[in-house]
C-alpha cells in the first residue's frame, strides 16, 4: 500500500502550477494549438462551434464529427481548470484522437465560480451532456481533467444530475487527476473563490458517495503529479471498487498535471484507444 504523507500545506498541495516547471509556458501554449486545430476542422466542415445548451453565455459546446456517416459513439471532454477558470477554447485538439477514431466529441463550457457553486457546475454539465446526447446516438463515454475528472465522475454517483435514460447509454468514465474529495480544498485559499462549505463538499465527492452507473471507470493521474492528485485518485478508486464498481487506477508514467491528457490529442494516443477501443491501460 502507498504511504501517504499527511497534508501540511493545503495551498501547496493542490497547487499544479507551481509543481511543474515551466508550467506558465505550457499553459499558454494550449490555446494555439486548440485554435489550430478548430480551425483546420472548420476548413474540413467537420466541426459545429458554440453550440448553445442552455440560456448562459458560457452554455456552449463545440462537436466535432467523424469522417464516417454514423459516429460509433459520443465522448464528452469536460475540462479544469478548479471549477473557476478556463472555458472549452483552450482544449480543442484533444478531441483529434478519439474523432479520428470515429467517435463525436463534445467540449463544452460550463459556469465558473463565484457565479457558479459546484454543484451548479455539475448541473451545467449534466445538462451538456443530455443536449449532445440528443445530437448523436449510441454509447457514451465521459472524460475530464483536474475539476473535469471530479465533474464526470459526479455524473455517476448518487444524486446524479443525469436523467435515467442517458445514464443508461454511459459505458465508461475516464476521470484525469481528478478531485474524488473536496473537503481538503475548503482548506486552501481557492475557497474564498469556490465557497465549498461543509455541506457542498459531502453532497458533491464522489469518494463519499456511490457510485450508480454500472459501467467502466478507467481513473487516471500522472504518475509526476502532486502527491494529493494521486492519492485523490487512489481514494475514488478505493471507495467505488468497495462499493462493487468496475473501477481502476492507473498512474501513467513520466507525466505530470498538464501533459497526462495529451494522448487525447492522438488516435494512436494511450488514453484515445482507451476511450474509442476499450484497450485496457
Amino acid at each position: 500500500m502507498t504511504a501517504w504523507t499527511p497534508v501540511a500545506d493545503f495551498d501547496a498541495a493542490y497547487d499544479n502550477s507551481a509543481a511543474v516547471p515551466g508550467s506558465a509556458a505550457i499553459i499558454a501554449e494550449l490555446p494555439r494549438l486548440a485554435a489550430a486545430y478548430r480551425e483546420a476542422a472548420g476548413a474540413r466542415g467537420f466541426a459545429e462551434f458554440d453550440i448553445p445548451y442552455g440560456p448562459h453565455e458560457r452554455h456552449r459546446l463545440d462537436l466535432f464529427r467523424p469522417d464516417r456517416d454514423t459516429p460509433a459513439g459520443l465522448v464528452v471532454y469536460v475540462h479544469g481548470g478548479y471549477w473557476k477558470a478556463l472555458d472549452k477554447s483552450v482544449w480543442s485538439h484533444l478531441a483529434r484522437g478519439a474523432r479520428d477514431n470515429g467517435f463525436a466529441v463534445a467540449v463544452p463550457s460550463y459556469r465558473l465560480a463565484p457565479e457558479a457553486r459546484v454543484a451548479e457546475i455539475g448541473e451545467d454539465v449534466a445538462r451538456a451532456i443530455v443536449f449532445a446526447a440528443g445530437l448523436v446516438a449510441g454509447p457514451i463515454r465521459l472524460v475530464g481533467h483536474s475539476a473535469g475528472g471530479h465533474l464526470v465522475a459526479r455524473q455517476i454517483a448518487s444524486d446524479s444530475p443525469l436523467p435515467a435514460p442517458v445514464m443508461s447509454r454511459i459505458d465508461l468514465v475516464v476521470p484525469i487527476s481528478g478531485l474524488s474529495d473536496l473537503r481538503p480544498i475548503r482548506r486552501t485559499r481557492m475557497n474564498d473563490v469556490l465557497r465549498i462549505d461543509e455541506r457542498e463538499a459531502q453532497a458533491e465527492s464522489p469518494a463519499l458517495l456511490e457510485p450508480v452507473v454500472d459501467c467502466r471507470i478507467e481513473a487516471v493521474v500522472g504518475a509526476d503529479e502532486l502527491p494529493e492528485l494521486r492519492r485523490q485518485t487512489d481514494a475514488l478508486a478505493s471507495a467505488w471498487a468497495g462499493l462493487g464498481a468496475r473501477i481502476t487506477a492507473t498512474e501513467l508514467p513520466g507525466t505530470h498535471h498538464f501533459d497526462v491528457v495529451e494522448s487525447l490529442g492522438q488516435a494512436s494516443g494511450r488514453l484515445s484507444r482507451l476511450l474509442t477501443g476499450g484497450a485496457l491501460l
